[in-house]
């Protein structure tokens, strides 16, 4: 490990934490006699049996989730696409390439209408919010005109340095959890694109997947195909000191507030409650994928709701697809995130949509 490195403490997580918590209930979307008319109308005589692949699978997820009945249809009905934006006081230790002002010029880009998410959303009619979660600056006055709106829901002017301390209090976990659950229920329609936006965030989506998956943190953070070899290796020293702090931390509340940020932490409140609504959940980037698996851990259930839209080429997005066994809908080596790639993979919902109508 590297000399400056801060001393270990070793930080006792909260007790119980999750048990502070309350969540809305999840219903399973298992529905045999559905599955079965599913794969009935897309069946065709003149062809081998589940001849349209994984978008039988598809097509079976999606009826199940907007569930009337035993009747397969899908009514896709003001689609959303959500972003979360927040800073990480870890970035303070050099993990990132971009310097902590970045997100704040990214989230004025994004609401600007500049960017391949945009571009998109316009062309599939979604709705865009930008969520302020706890950018390290404040994002008013806006630039004018803005293509989206601005939701300001800051926790905290980014999370603290988690080499030194836990990244946030439990109460500031729970709250961006809440935070979450509330930006959903005052959202229309039923579906949901999800993304997140900020300096580090792949750094605390790594140490997230390390802690609650097993994964290796230097297969986590992909430091074999890292173009500068030295810079990523002193981001893994410095994240194997985050970790080795924070070493008692395993309980999904406990890992969020140890390692986590508050986007990854209201992106987790928002998927739990659109489960709860029964929405579709397109789950976009590394981030939040992060939140699908902490929100997986707290409620089960979500799964059946989550989407996994594309694989980018964040490595350790692929090892958290690999764990969650979750077959993601495209594979175009992505890596520009804030909900660029669930946009380019929702003409497949869409003729889904279309071959059940047939």
């Amino acid at each position: 490990m590297m000399s400056d490195s801060p001393p270990i403490e070793d930080l006792a997580p909260e007790k119980k934490s999750e048990s502070d918590m309350s969540w809305p209930a999840v219903r399973s979307t298992r529905n045999p006699t559905l599955e079965a008319a599913v794969q009935r109308r897309l069946s065709d005589p003149q062809e081998a049996a589940h001849a349209l692949g994984r978008l039988e699978a598809l097509a079976i997820r999606l009826a199940c989730i907007q569930a009337e009945g035993d009747t397969p249809q899908l009514v896709f009905d003001r689609p959303q696409l959500v972003v979360f934006a927040a800073d990480h006081g870890v970035t303070d230790e050099g993990v990132s390439e971009a310097a902590q002002d970045a997100t704040r010029e990214q989230a004025l880009q994004w609401l600007t209408g500049n960017g391949a998410a945009s571009a998109l959303a316009a062309l599939h009619g979604f709705d865009l919010t930008l969520v302020d979660a706890g950018v390290a600056s404040y994002l008013t006055p806006l630039p004018k005109p803005t293509r989206a709106p601005l939701l300001l829901r800051k926790i905290g002017f980014g999370t603290r340095n988690m080499l030194l301390t836990q990244a946030m209090s439990p109460a500031q976990a729970r709250a961006s959890l809440q935070a979450g659950m509330d930006v959903v229920r005052h959202l229309p329609g039923n579906v949901l694109a999800l993304s997140g936006l900020g300096v580090s965030g792949n750094a605390s989506a790594a140490l997230v997947l390390s802690r609650l998956c097993g994964v290796p943190l230097a297969d986590a953070c992909g430091i074999e195909a890292a173009s500068d070899p030295e810079r990523a290796q002193r981001k893994l020293e410095r994240l194997f000191t985050a970790a080795k702090r924070h070493r008692k931390a395993t309980a999904a509340l406990d890992v969020l507030a140890a390692l986590g940020g508050f986007e990854i932490g209201m992106l987790c409140g928002a998927m739990i409650q659109a489960a709860s609504e029964r929405r579709i959940i397109l789950v976009d980037d590394f981030v939040a994928a992060t939140a699908a698996l902490l929100a997986r851990e707290l409620v089960p259930e979500v799964a059946d709701y989550l989407i996994f839209a594309h694989r980018s080429v964040e490595a350790g997005h692929r090892l958290l697809l690999i764990h969650l066994q979750a077959q993601p809908l495209l594979d175009m080596e992505l890596s520009v995130g804030q909900g660029a790639g669930a946009l380019l993979a929702w003409p497949m919902l869409l003729a889904v949509q279309r071959l059940l109508e047939a």
